[in-house]
């Protein structure tokens, strides 16, 4: 299945939350939703249609002039395993390019967290050529952080 990729326009956060709330396996703490939909707002965020219905979105959080990370990503659960997420991340990754940032990261739980939902994001971004740099206790040792980083070939 082909999305359409585009930027995000005004007022289109709400579908956003939307999909965020439709995604409580993932995004089930309310401070960290309103907390994402501030960044949607205010990052570089960038929507996937399907027949002029918003299914998806990825927001970028740029660090410096050759890092970024991947700062939230949600897709429609009845769009899961259909390519969205990879064309997502893809598209992303062409406009990161594009600007010379050569490094490109994203937060998820730890391997050893018991989450099933999260081992299948880790094997989503394994999958998409991100590796394992670093897991730490930046969201505490209940919510064991796992850094993965990719090298974005010029």
């Amino acid at each position: 299945m082909s999305f359409l990729i585009r930027p995000i326009k005004d007022g289109e956060y709400k579908f956003c939350e939307k999909i965020l709330r439709s995604l409580p396996e993932w995004f089930g703490i309310e401070e960290a939703i309103l907390d994402y939909v501030k960044d949607i707002q205010s990052m570089d965020t960038r929507i996937a249609e399907n027949n002029n219905e918003i299914v998806g979105f990825i927001t970028i959080k740029h660090h410096t002039e050759i890092s970024a990370e991947l700062q939230v990503m949600a897709v429609k659960p009845k769009f899961h395993r259909q390519g969205c997420g990879s064309q997502l991340v893809e598209d992303a990754e062409k406009s990161l390019r594009n600007k010379s940032v050569e490094f490109f990261q994203v937060k998820t739980l730890a391997p050893f967290h018991p989450d099933p939902n999260y081992a299948k994001t880790r094997k989503f971004y394994e999958h998409l050529g991100f590796k394992h740099l670093e897991e730490n206790n930046l969201w505490g040792e209940k919510n064991p952080c796992l850094i993965m980083v990719k090298y974005l070939k010029p």
